[in-house]
């Protein structure tokens, strides 16, 4: 009898230290998938201070952090250019972990209140791929009904006319 307990206080100690919390369940570095159409856009991602944490070209995989100091999680910008083609940019967020308030259940208040928060095992990353459709220079994205003459309008469009009775 004596044995059985000791194994059950070992064992609840044991989840109690080592199950902790969403470090165990997630994980703190995500990769996102970048890709652009066309391909080949020069793509620059920087962290919330505006430090240029990477640098290259469509299509790429890029390993960002989830945490951005204690309690703060990340947030990235990807900036995507191409000559004649306008620039965009796409921002990269992360949110609470549900597996966070796993803590309550496993991990305890080390989990909740240092572990997760330090490795920023407590966010998760919003998406997992950016993909991203860039527009030429000039083209205007809103469609527009434009009323015209018939002098006005080029010769070719004039064969391709249907009249309205």
């Amino acid at each position: 009898m004596v044995r059985t307990i000791i194994k059950c206080v070992i064992l609840t100690t044991a989840v109690f230290f080592f199950s902790n919390c969403a470090s165990i369940v997630t994980r703190s570095v995500y990769p996102l998938t970048i890709n652009s159409t066309p391909s080949g856009a020069r793509v620059e991602v920087t962290n919330s201070r505006g430090l240029e944490i990477y640098s290259g070209n469509t299509p790429t995989v890029v390993r960002l952090r989830a945490g951005d100091g204690f309690f703060r999680r990340a947030e990235y910008q990807v900036r995507f250019s191409k000559p004649g083609y306008e620039d965009r940019i796409v921002p990269v967020t992360f949110s609470l972990d549900g597996w966070y308030f796993g803590n309550l259940l496993f991990g305890g208040f080390i989990g909740m209140l240092i572990v997760d928060p330090a490795t920023g095992a407590m966010w998760r990353i919003d998406m997992d791929v950016i993909n991203v459709t860039l527009n030429p220079l000039g083209a205007s994205n809103t469609p527009e009904l434009r009323i015209m003459d018939i002098n006005e309008i080029p010769e070719s469009w004039k064969s391709k006319l249907i009249a309205l009775d």
